[in-house]
């Protein structure tokens, strides 16, 4: 016997979220651009949201991960890791995985609930998977693998080195006065 319930409610987004997931429905219900809506909160696109959004975010993907975890996470590769919100990766999929869910349940039929379970969710676990590999287990944090070659990347010598040769290619390219771009294969030939 369990002593949990069956089904357990997906967590109710906060007030901030469910305004801002409302204020994005009414415009694309009016058809309005989303080029034209730039200043609207995207809670699954965590960086457009403002601090009073954010604020309600976070504490709410921490207890839609805790559902997932309770609710899907039978293998431990597809429970997500008590420092998620260390994971910069991890904070953007459980955002659009939640904003997903809470669309597809809102629904009036089944069927963006059944593609929720087929496509959305399994492509997350994948995801985190192939991202993590054996990641971090309980209790304690990976620091980022890839952190050396971020800090290279981001360096003044390559920046420096990157721009040189976009310089270079642009001054190798040639243009007309048409506009109507270089002429010939553009290809360089010995």
């Amino acid at each position: 016997m369990t002593d949990s319930p069956l089904a357990v409610p997906f967590p109710k987004p906060p007030q901030e979220v469910r305004r801002a997931l409302e204020q994005l429905r009414l415009a694309e219900d009016a058809g309005l651009e989303p080029t034209g809506l730039p200043l609207l909160d995207r809670p699954w696109d965590p960086a457009t949201c403002s601090p009073s959004v954010r604020q309600q975010l976070w504490p709410w993907l921490g207890d839609v991960a805790a559902w997932l975890n309770h609710t899907y996470a039978w293998q431990t590769t597809h429970a997500i890791p008590s420092c998620w919100a260390r994971h910069p990766h991890l904070v953007q999929e459980l955002a659009v995985l939640a904003c997903l869910r809470i669309t597809a349940a809102a629904a009036l039929v089944p069927h963006a609930l059944e593609e929720w379970h087929r496509y959305a969710l399994p492509s997350f676990h994948a995801r985190m998977s192939e991202r993590l590999g054996t990641g971090c287990p309980p209790g304690r944090h990976t620091d980022w693998p890839a952190r050396s070659r971020a800090i290279d990347y981001d360096s003044r010598q390559a920046t420096e080195a990157r721009r040189a040769l976009f310089d270079d290619d642009l001054r190798r390219t040639p243009a007309t006065e048409s506009g109507a771009g270089p002429t010939g294969s553009g290809i360089d030939r010995p």
